[in-house]
């Protein structure tokens, strides 16, 4: 048990960069646990343990992927992954929030095959040979490169436009926030891209757009109208959001956490995620 235990923060983040989810990856690692008891209790010989728990939480996200796309189909809205926020200010965390997976890569992640996912994540992320990742997938070595290889082209291609450090990030969010909150289209304009586009995740619970929102106009309407109504009482808490710059927003009956990705000192990307399911680690350090 302690020897799994110590594995356990290795494949929770493992999964966590697979499904997006921390309480997915929490069952994922809860059903390797379960699978590694039973290899125990049948005397399998077991050389590697971080490599077989790594492996066996690949086979497990790789089914989770294929019945999550059947569900996040049929899912109200746009899907967008439960957001890590944190508070953190001291430098040695700092450093280790750097390590976080991105909510933007997370969400570029989202667009990937299963199969393409698991390559990319086990083998560029963890370090995981092809042979080995190829076991996972069920398919030959040069297949399993191959899905690597699409997967790669696809995150490319996704994130080539968010290039901002933090500090960056946080001074054209809070230029962004100020513009909002004073309803200033011109302001909000001059820090939006053209083609910025903004997605928010109400889950079907708190009320959000069903479709992505896009175009500089578009955007600065929509957040100039969100924070000049914002209710009494609403709090802004610069936090950490993935290790990026973000916000928490909190008001009477309401909670949301937004990050935005940033390129050449403007906002390229919004995302807000409302749904409370999604939100558990927003109150904790």
């Amino acid at each position: 048990m302690e020897e799994f235990e110590a594995e356990r923060p290795h494949l929770l983040a493992l999964g966590y960069r697979m499904l997006g989810s921390r309480a997915e990856a929490e069952d994922a690692v809860q059903e390797a646990w379960l699978r590694y008891d039973r290899a125990c209790r049948t005397g399998e010989d077991i050389h590697d343990l971080r490599g077989w728990l790594t492996t066996s939480t690949g086979r497990i996200c790789l089914d989770v992927l294929k019945s999550a796309r059947v569900r996040r189909e049929a899912y109200p809205g746009q899907w967008l992954p439960e957001p890590v926020v944190s508070r953190r200010t001291d430098p040695a965390e700092l450093v280790a929030e750097r390590q976080e997976v991105s909510l933007a890569l997370l969400v570029v992640l989202e667009k990937l095959t299963p199969e393409q996912r698991v390559a990319v994540v086990l083998h560029d992320a963890f370090g995981v040979p092809f042979d080995e990742v190829a076991e996972v997938l069920g398919s030959s070595v040069a297949t399993t490169r191959q899905h690597a290889s699409r997967g790669r082209r696809a995150i490319a291609d996704g994130q080539a436009r968010h290039t901002a450090d933090r500090a960056e990030q946080r001074k054209v969010l809070e230029a962004f926030l100020t513009a909002a909150a004073s309803g200033d289209l011109k302001a909000l304009a001059a820090v939006l891209a053209p083609d910025v586009v903004a997605i928010s995740d109400g889950g079907g619970v708190v009320n959000a757009g069903r479709n992505p929102v896009l175009g500089a106009a578009k955007v600065a309407r929509l957040y100039a109208g969100i924070f000049t109504q914002r209710r009494e009482g609403a709090v802004v808490e610069p936090v950490l959001v993935n290790g990026d710059a973000g916000v928490l927003i909190t008001a009477p009956g309401i909670c949301s956490v937004l990050v935005a990705t940033v390129s050449d000192g403007r906002v390229t990307a919004i995302y807000n995620q409302l749904n409370p399911a999604k939100l558990g680690s927003a109150g904790h350090r």
